[in-house]
């Protein structure tokens, strides 16, 4: 199974959109492992990351500690997250192809009608109950930084709506 997750209630069928890179037109979706980075809201800035492949004891040790996933969000979108309201569509990965098996992104060109949708009313319980540790930072860039520079794999993502970095 893949999934899609929307702040939009009662989709019906996903239709291919442009790519970010303009090649094509694809539907988005993710793989359950990491579905935990996508229980926020849509334009939230997060830092998310776990124990991968090359990730060393030292590291694992640094970043995540006991936790087996970390997702990290600024302090001014903690009300915005407490007061999302998320759709996690389900759908069959029938004609999905994996484009990025780190972040656990997979397309497909043609147009998608998802099996099952569930409603999400508290981001922060969801997050919990899949086992991720949650960090409400004030702003995101150091955590960001020394992600980037360690063995651990992660995802960043939407840093541009991040609180600007201090200089």
């Amino acid at each position: 199974m893949l999934y899609h997750v929307s702040e939009e209630s009662g989709i019906t069928r996903f239709e291919s959109r442009p790519t970010p890179s303009g090649e094509g037109s694809a539907v988005w979706a993710v793989s359950e492992d990491r579905l935990r980075n996508y229980l926020l809201p849509r334009d939230c800035p997060r830092v998310t990351f776990f124990a991968g492949e090359r990730t060393t004891a030292d590291d694992r040790a640094r970043f995540l500690g006991s936790s087996d996933a970390v997702v990290a969000f600024e302090t001014c979108w903690l009300e915005r997250v407490k007061q999302a309201r998320l759709f996690c569509y389900e759908m069959l990965d029938d004609g999905f192809r994996c484009v990025d098996r780190n972040a656990g992104y997979f397309q497909n060109t043609a147009a998608v009608t998802p099996i099952d949708v569930e409603m999400i009313e508290d981001c922060l319980a969801a997050l919990a109950s899949r086992g991720v540790e949650i960090r409400v930072l004030p702003s995101l860039w150091d955590l960001h930084d020394a992600v980037v520079a360690s063995t651990v794999s992660y995802s960043i993502i939407r840093m541009r709506n991040a609180v600007p970095r201090w200089t």
